[in-house]
């Protein structure tokens, strides 16, 4: 059976992704084990809080290496926080390292409007992708973030948002897609988004 692999390793949030693809038809398992992430044929990884915790509890899962090989090898999402573990390290709370994926840092977004940053913000998008087929520049998606992934190439940038500053929304690179928004929160444009990525998973052999 093909399904897609939400992450669980204690520190995201599994029933909205899960609800929204179980809603969009699209069979999906709550992955526990490295078997259940090396078995999908599309893997997203979630996540809430501080990212030195997640990562923590990621390493504690047992669940690493499985991610960094789905991540290198298949249709891989990171959402929220699960987007800026894709990168390299982090200055939140504490100096971090991430999953090393992505060439860059996540730091706390400069502005003067307050953080979080937290409700629908509108998209522009830099440069198209698999994800963004069927969107437009001015949708609006649901963010809540104090902190954003700052890329070291460009090219890895594929959406931005406004915040009184540039904020970084989503990245992609080859199979690997990060959106620093929740998709499984932002209605229809994010179901779509969902579905852009489900379809790639349906790609895969």
């Amino acid at each position: 059976m093909r399904y897609i692999a939400i992450v669980d390793y204690g520190a995201g949030n599994l029933m909205s992704v899960h609800n929204s693809l179980d809603f969009l038809g699209y069979d999906n398992q709550i992955a526990t084990t490295p078997e259940q992430i090396e078995r999908a044929a599309g893997v997203i990884l979630p996540g809430v809080g501080a990212f030195p915790d997640a990562m923590d509890a990621l390493a504690q899962s047992g669940l690493l290496q499985a991610v960094l090989d789905a991540a290198h090898t298949k249709p891989f999402l990171g959402i929220c926080l699960g987007m800026q573990m894709l990168f390299e390290q982090s200055e939140e709370v504490r100096p971090c390292k991430g999953l090393g994926l992505l060439r860059g840092t996540i730091r706390r977004i400069q502005t003067d409007y307050k953080l979080p940053q937290i409700g629908w913000n509108s998209l522009q998008i830099l440069r198209p992708n698999a994800m963004t087929t069927g969107l437009k520049n001015g949708d609006s998606v649901y963010f809540v973030h104090s902190f954003a992934a700052c890329p070291d190439d460009p090219n890895d940038l594929a959406c931005v948002t406004d915040y009184g500053v540039q904020v970084p929304a989503m990245v992609a690179r080859g199979n690997l897609f990060g959106c620093q928004f929740h998709p499984e929160k932002s209605g229809e444009v994010g179901l779509t988004m969902l579905k852009n990525f489900a379809a790639l998973t349906e790609e895969t052999v």
